[in-house]
């Protein structure tokens, strides 16, 4: 199980790199979007405590589903035996699942389309991308807000789309992966403080906020790393990282947003909610590629310093995962 694991880690992170995302109609986590969309309407309430309710079933039916799903896979390639096909094919098929659970392509192909936006001077739609990939009105956001955006995408898409589905599928396998990503994008669709998702999403929220408590600050360490070996500034990294990581709403993702502005000695603002950073906000292209390629080699770093070693210790004491 060891070998067969570690080789569907590299390969998920290989066929991402290479291919990124398929369309939408192919993507299990397309899939769980409309599953929890469809259950939304039917969870709303106008009392409050009922909505709070169905904030809890929306998260469990989902979990319920993609256990089911996971498992009934896990048992089809358990059954083939244990043969030099059978393990090809179960890490071929690992490989590409929990590749789906995996989006670091995906994510540079936004932010660079944003960027692109930007210098044909075309603003509004560096704003329709960029509201793709972040949760707050784009609508009025000037150039440097919006690729001040772009990279706190980029920063917590890191954990959200990397560290945080390898960091549990080390520990329990293609259901963790997955659950993982079930509880983050049930976060992302209905994980708002406003009067339509407050009680329903409330559940999902935190749950992703436990759930991301310890990837994200494993991640923010690793971004300190990945600075050093780019040569960015790693010592600002990790100062701004302990200094402002708590600035957030969120428990979590200040850690590696505030690292990756001290790497790029830039600022990263939210107007009328923070500023994290020492440098100012007039941002460029060549910052976005330099966040990307942070988000890339922390991706491989946290791969060969957790994900990999964790995979080898459980698996050495007996614990089983697939």
């Amino acid at each position: 199980m060891i070998f067969e694991s570690i080789v569907i880690v590299l390969a998920a992170l290989g066929i991402d790199f290479i291919f990124g995302d398929p369309r939408s109609r192919y993507h299990p986590t397309a899939w769980i979007g409309r599953f929890i969309g469809r259950m939304v309407p039917i969870m709303k309430s106008d009392n409050d405590t009922t909505e709070r309710m169905g904030g809890i079933i929306i998260v469990l039916a989902s979990c319920f589903v993609v256990s089911i799903l996971v498992y009934g896979y896990l048992f089809g390639i358990e059954s083939l035996g244990n043969d030099f096909f059978s393990v090809a094919l179960g890490i071929i098929f690992g490989s590409i699942l929990l590749k789906t659970t995996i989006a670091i392509k995906g994510m540079e192909k936004h932010a660079l389309s944003v960027v692109d936006s930007v210098e044909r001077d075309d603003i509004e739609a560096a704003r329709g991308h960029l509201s793709m990939i972040v949760k707050r009105n784009t609508s009025e956001l000037d150039k440097n807000h919006i690729l001040s955006g772009v990279l706190e995408s980029v920063s917590e898409n890191t954990v959200d789309g990397v560290t945080g589905p390898l960091f549990y599928y080390s520990i329990f396998g293609l259901l963790g992966a997955f659950l993982y990503r079930t509880i983050n994008t049930i976060d992302s669709m209905v994980g708002y403080r406003n009067n339509m998702f407050r009680n329903i999403g409330w559940f999902g929220a935190n749950c992703d906020k436990i759930l991301n408590f310890i990837p994200s600050r494993l991640t923010g360490l690793v971004m300190v790393l990945a600075a050093k070996l780019l040569r960015l500034d790693s010592s600002s990294a990790f100062r701004i990282m302990m200094r402002d990581g708590r600035k957030l709403e969120s428990p979590n993702a200040g850690y590696p947003m505030a690292a990756l502005a001290g790497a790029l000695n830039t600022k990263l603002e939210k107007i009328g909610h923070y500023n994290i950073g020492d440098g100012n906000i007039e941002l460029s292209r060549k910052q976005i590629h330099s966040a990307i390629s942070l988000m890339k080699l922390s991706s491989l770093l946290f791969c060969a310093i957790f994900t990999i070693p964790i995979i080898i210790v459980l698996s050495s004491i007996g614990w089983f995962f697939a």
